[in-house]
């Protein structure tokens, strides 16, 4: 065979497989990165081949050993895998066989790279998953502390990116805080849809042995097993869902950016990004220019494209394995190490941030914010809110034909527009005390946004799955 060596399946082959068949076929360059997913299966793979007595206690412990040496190889970097092998399974099993022999040769009895190569996956998926969370959690508290650090903040808010309304800055930051738990319930089950053991599927119809997979389930923690041996070595829906979450993710994590690149710009200059995470330019030499954002802001695009291209795969195969599903793990893999890249960046963004307050106040001086505060005094007195409506949007022509500061108004200015407009209106018109106006719940009162952190905090210490 080419390279000198006999394929593991190549007892009906006469004839070398071509270069460019080797070179197509090979998934180690990619799939290496699942070798303490593919020893740890194989562990209790074999474990539960001597509890059946497919295999012998002796024969067990000769294939855990040599796994378990493998294992520290490969973690010392000392492990030569090679092409010919095709991927992480081959290379283990051929390297295993060497050292040990007729052992070695038993491990895959009742089990095919089918349904291994779905159990490395969901393993490997249930970790990344796992050190994704984590990295969610950090940010969430951070968010949450940032807005209790500066909750007597307030900023404007927008809407089609014009100042809308006051808000605090605090009722912002933990917008994007509650967007960052929804992902978190995303990647809730996203891995409770990976944590099923496909291992006894066989590569189709099951396997003709009496295998324990209830044991093998026990021992590497799956919450269930996989019902259609079909379905299992088919199923990628489980990837798609984490492709998906990644996605949104990423989504959420783009919009926060792109704020963050408003926000540090000379123009709004409502915070200021450190050092640490921005750049200089090559030519113009007072450039600080926040290329973290707009690095992890751009990532979201090579997310989408990973869940799409994974769904492009997947669509009109044939049940049951083919081998065009080896095209699952590279845009997985990517995924994963893009979301945990990216929320290390906000992190190190956020925490490290300034926040320009004074800036941020004089900002609400703009654009008539509290306009709406004004109208709905008009409709608590009675006048129907379209009325009131069409009253204050006169007041804000009446300022802006004349030159005149809408906040500076007068309760006399106001009641020769509407007499509707009592004495007590114009105190209405400052926008720092407006967030207290808003008494609903869930709004950027300061007691409401205290509820939210309390809740968040809260969400933050409950697990995401049993």
């Amino acid at each position: 065979m080419a390279g000198g060596e006999k394929k593991l399946w190549g007892g009906r082959f006469e004839k070398p497989s071509a270069d460019i068949t080797e070179r197509l076929s090979a998934s180690i360059h990619f799939d290496a990165r699942l070798y303490r997913h593919d020893i740890r299966g194989s562990i209790a793979h074999a474990n539960m081949l001597a509890k059946t007595g497919i295999i012998s206690p002796a024969e067990r412990d000769a294939i855990v050993a040599g796994l378990r040496e493998i294992e520290r190889e490969i973690d010392a970097g000392t492990f030569r895998f090679e092409r010919s092998r095709e991927d992480i399974h081959m290379n283990i099993e051929a390297a295993l066989t060497e050292r040990i022999g007729e052992p070695g040769r038993k491990l895959h009895t009742a089990r095919s790279r089918n349904d291994q190569v779905a159990l490395d996956t969901r393993l490997y998926l249930r970790d990344a998953i796992d050190e994704i969370d984590a990295r969610l959690a950090r940010l969430i508290t951070l968010l949450s502390d940032l807005a209790e650090r500066h909750i007597d903040i307030v900023m404007p808010g927008y809407t089609h990116l014009q100042v809308a309304q006051p808000v605090r800055f605090s009722q912002h930051l933990l917008a994007h805080a509650w967007a960052l738990t929804r992902d978190r319930r995303r990647l809730a089950f996203a891995r409770e849809s990976a944590n099923e053991l496909p291992l006894g599927a066989g590569a189709l119809a099951g396997v003709n042995y009496p295998t324990d997979r209830e044991m093998v389930r026990d021992e590497l923690g799956f919450a269930g097993i996989t019902p259609n041996s079909m379905d299992t070595v088919s199923d990628r829906d489980f990837a798609l869902d984490f492709l998906y979450c990644a996605a949104a993710l990423g989504m959420h994590l783009s919009r926060f950016c792109e704020e963050l690149v408003l926000w540090s710009s000379a123009e709004f200059n409502f915070v200021r990004l450190a050092d640490g995470v921005t750049t200089g330019s090559s030519i113009m030499p007072q450039k600080r220019n926040p290329d973290l954002a707009e690095l992890i802001r751009g990532k979201s695009g090579r997310l989408y494209g990973n869940l799409i291209g994974l769904l492009a795969t997947l669509k009109g195969l044939p049940l049951a394995y083919n081998r065009d599903m080896q095209e699952d793990k590279e845009p997985l893999f990517d995924s994963a190490d893009t979301v945990t890249l990216a929320l290390e960046g906000m992190i190190e963004m956020l925490a490290t941030m300034t926040v320009n307050a004074d800036v941020m106040r004089a900002a609400l001086y703009r654009n008539f914010s509290t306009a709406t505060d004004l109208a709905d005094y008009l409709a608590k007195k009675g006048v129907p809110f379209r009325e009131a409506h069409e009253i204050t949007g006169r007041v804000v022509a009446h300022c802006e034909k004349n030159g005149i500061d809408f906040f500076a108004l007068s309760a006399d200015a106001l009641a020769k527009i509407s007499p509707a407009f009592g004495p007590d209106a114009a105190a209405l018109l400052s926008p720092e005390t407006s967030p207290e106006r808003k008494v609903s719940a869930g709004g950027t009162a300061r007691e409401s946004v205290l509820r939210q952190i309390t809740a968040l905090r809260r969400l933050v210490d409950a697990p995401t799955h049993g």
